[in-house]
């Protein structure tokens, strides 16, 4: 997520938390740092004087108590992110409610009604999905295939130009505890677009007026959050593509210049990739510090607890090692995962980078499958003829199949030495090195 952007901080903290002590040279070369980081991300010129001019300010305060100066300047450019970016926890109301989206082309409107729709019925409410969108032809069947892919309740009505029609349709039709209405999309904000859109407001009257912006967009984004404010009075933003763009810097902070609060952001293709849009949290993750309650809100979702209970007591045969490494691949990338542990650093030490060792675990799946049950549960037997037949029986190559051997045995080893408490601590970076992450 922002990586070039959250590189270049991160290393210009780095460099600042590298010396024995700091003086104002070293705080203007940090602030030069950062400027180019966040200039190169598309935020305004204006925001970053600004940021920059606060940090100059307050760098050089009476130290808090326990703090040392470094710390302090490192906690004042933490403060000072926060502050471009919104500041504001969204407040996100478990409750039945109905939600009109708002957007132009490609900003990834019909995909996040389905994210919308996923995150809601997660939090154990009901939501239904209606296609309003009359203009794009693709979009009736690709919210009707998300929506079953989710198991959410559709409602279009293909071929039908009056998205007015469709609404009131669906309303007489339907009931859910989250109503989430798609609406059609243009090239620019046209006047029949603000005229459609006002349309649907009306009938539906809605208690959230959602507009999706992509990440992309960068500062444009204040131009557009602006116009649709103006024109249907939004009340929350939601950014796309963060995953995608070096730009993100730029559209989160141009919604906050006009007020406009963003209350989630996506980070995938999947519909499992939308997140609450929570400031404080986006900057610590920016710069590297570790968002451990995300990580376990995602953990809850998908790890089977009794399996990772074995994993740490060291007692596991390779069937249980793999279901937590596929486990840990329903979390996210692999890039993801560890700057939520605050380990980002590791990502760039992996021989070949993330994606080729993540492409290896692939692997691992197919050699496991061509296993008998007695080597699963004892991988100690298996010798050179049992690796040969393995590694034709997989298709894979005799050394993948030495090296998922060699990471079980070395993961295995390094569990029997941790105990829980170590665990909690950070002795999962220690795991990870061993499997050479």
């Amino acid at each position: 997520m922002l990586k070039g952007l959250s590189d270049k901080l991160r290393g210009a903290i780095d460099r600042i938390t590298s010396l024995g002590s700091v003086d104002k040279e070293d705080v203007e070369n940090l602030i030069k740092d950062m400027q180019r980081a966040l200039i190169g991300a598309d935020v305004e010129i204006d925001l970053v004087f600004k940021l920059s001019e606060n940090i100059k300010n307050r760098a050089f305060d009476k130290l808090p108590a326990g703090l040392t100066r470094k710390e302090h300047v490192v906690k004042v450019v933490y403060e000072e992110l926060t502050n471009i970016m919104g500041r504001e926890k969204p407040i996100i109301e478990l409750k039945p409610k109905k939600i009109l989206l708002a957007g132009l082309y490609g900003s990834g409107k019909t995909s996040t009604a389905a994210k919308l729709a996923r995150f809601y019925q997660k939090k154990g409410l009901k939501p239904y999905v209606i296609c309003c969108d009359v203009v794009r032809p693709a979009a009736y069947e690709q919210l009707k295939q998300l929506s079953e892919k989710i198991d959410v309740p559709f409602y279009g009505e293909k071929g039908e130009k009056d998205s007015s029609k469709v609404l009131k349709n669906a309303l007489r039709k339907i009931s859910g505890d989250i109503l989430i209405v798609d609406s059609s999309g243009r090239n620019a904000l046209e006047n029949n677009l603000i005229n459609e859109i006002k349309g649907l407001n009306n009938i539906l009257k809605p208690d959230e007026k959602i507009l999706v912006l992509p990440a992309d967009i960068g500062q444009a984004a204040r131009e557009q959050a602006d116009a649709f404010h103006a024109a249907l009075n939004i009340t929350d933003v939601i950014v796309t593509k963060l995953d995608a763009t070096a730009k993100g810097g730029g559209a989160l902070t141009a919604c906050n210049a006009t007020g406009a609060k963003v209350k989630f952001i996506t980070v995938g293709e999947t519909v499992e990739d939308l997140q609450p849009f929570d400031p404080e949290k986006f900057v610590a993750r920016l710069i590297g510090f570790p968002d451990l309650e995300t990580l376990l809100e995602k953990a809850k979702s998908v790890v089977d607890e009794k399996k990772v209970s074995k994993i740490i007591k060291g007692d596991f045969d390779i069937d249980d090692f793999y279901a937590q490494i596929e486990s840990m691949q329903k979390m996210g990338p692999m890039s993801q995962v560890l700057d939520m542990m605050g380990a980002g650093k590791l990502a760039r030490k992996v021989p070949g980078g993330l994606d080729v060792q993540e492409a290896k675990m692939k692997k691992w799946k197919f050699i496991i499958q061509s296993m008998t049950r007695e080597e699963k549960n004892d991988p100690e037997i298996i010798n050179s003829s049992r690796v040969k037949r393995i590694a034709k029986g997989s298709g894979c190559a005799e050394s993948d199949v030495r090296e998922l051997l060699s990471n079980y045995s070395k993961v295995k080893k390094m569990m029997k030495k941790f105990s829980p408490e170590k665990l909690k601590r950070g002795g999962f970076g220690n795991v990870f090195r061993g499997m050479g992450i």
